[in-house]
């Protein structure tokens, strides 16, 4: 008598056979779901672990300032440390002459672990006799950790990436300026994308691509928003069966609402950036660290790669800083206490204070 077979769910989770531990720069998360590091630390955390592979993420710039360069910059950076193909589209007239303004990625002998070693020596105090044997130790361990991938580097915004990560890159890079329609940016795109074909559970690489300043003016295919429609339903399909990720950038001031909502519906994870007037006042009161902050940061959707389970963020609005003038960090907004009182922010403090002597409770 035959055995019957058994049925195979089609709600089973497919999870690569290949380890993402094997591979540079992608890191596997829960439901069988592969990310790529967005190149920031606090904005991989922010999401859940980073970019899923096989998702389009759109960022809404903002018209006073360019902060949706960093987020390009950082991008396409951690692209270049783990080998990764890029492509990247710019209605520049020379969009490679942007690849020299990318951050340099930043080593663990440099400024944060230097100072992070020297407190321990303070702290410990070490008998000189011993001193060297520890110094020893701490150089093995630090040139173990460099052999190692990181997922997400930290990257100095004042210097430029060296040029050992340009050359012999598989880097392509297109001009959308004069293109009078979007059949050249799709051809290339689906040429790019057909080497990360998703086949079988085994991966092998990924790759990146960054489009700047999507429907900007200066593009002859600015008002044709159907054509617009069209090319992202066609990436978003392509790039959903690969072993990639897409960063679309667009201005939505210079669009009209309803095709800004249209593009906004069709991202996986939608964020936007927004400078910060330096004479705004009422909001230096508000927050504190008002100061320090470049830009503020906005989290409006989070993809759902394999579960529909959706995803509830501790904070929606993150402050933009520049840590040492150079490394790009993320941080919940604080407020500010009222009329310069002691008390505790807005963050903290989730409790109510009142007196019985028949007073209300001021909540």
């Amino acid at each position: 008598m035959a055995t019957p077979k058994t049925r195979a769910s089609s709600f089973s989770r497919n999870i690569p056979s290949t380890a993402a531990s094997q591979v540079p720069g992608v890191k596997s998360g829960p439901n069988g779901t592969l990310f790529l590091s967005s190149g920031i630390s606090d904005l991989d955390k922010i999401l859940g672990g980073g970019f899923p592979l096989g998702s389009l993420v759109v960022v809404m710039e903002d018209p006073e300032a360019p902060h949706h360069m960093l987020l390009l910059r950082n991008f396409m950076s951690q692209g270049l440390v783990h080998n990764q193909p890029l492509l990247y589209a710019s209605p520049a007239k020379d969009p490679r002459g942007f690849l020299g303004t990318l951050p340099s990625p930043v080593s663990s002998k440099d400024d944060k672990s230097l100072d992070r070693d020297s407190e321990q020596e303070k702290g410990l105090r070490i008998a000189w006799q011993y001193k060297k044997y520890f110094g020893e130790n701490q150089q093995n361990s630090n040139s173990q950790r460099d052999n190692k991938f990181e997922y997400c580097n930290e990257f100095d915004l004042r210097k430029p990436v060296q040029r050992q990560f340009l050359s012999g890159q598989r880097i392509e890079c297109i001009s959308t300026q004069d293109s009078p329609d979007l059949a050249a940016l799709h051809d290339r795109c689906a040429s790019f994308l057909k080497q990360f074909f998703r086949t079988d559970g085994n991966i092998s690489g990924a790759g990146r691509i960054a489009i700047q300043s999507f429907c900007a003016p200066q593009c002859t295919y600015f008002e044709q928003e159907w054509r617009v429609l069209s090319f992202i339903r066609s990436l978003r399909s392509m790039i959903r069966s690969s072993n990639a990720v897409v960063i679309l950038s667009f201005p939505p001031s210079l669009l009209s609402l309803s095709f800004s909502k249209r593009l906004q519906h069709m991202a996986d994870t939608l964020l936007s950036v927004r400078a910060i007037p330096d004479e705004d006042k009422d909001l230096a009161k508000l927050l504190t660290g008002y100061q320090d902050m470049i830009g503020l940061l906005s989290v409006h959707k989070v993809a759902r790669i394999n579960t529909q389970v959706p995803v509830i963020l501790e904070a929606a609005t993150f402050s933009m800083k520049l840590q040492k003038r150079k490394f790009l960090v993320l941080e919940c907004l604080n407020q500010a206490p009222v009329d310069g009182s002691s008390g505790t922010s807005y963050a903290t403090s989730g409790s109510c204070s009142g007196s019985s002597k028949g007073r209300s409770l001021d909540f």
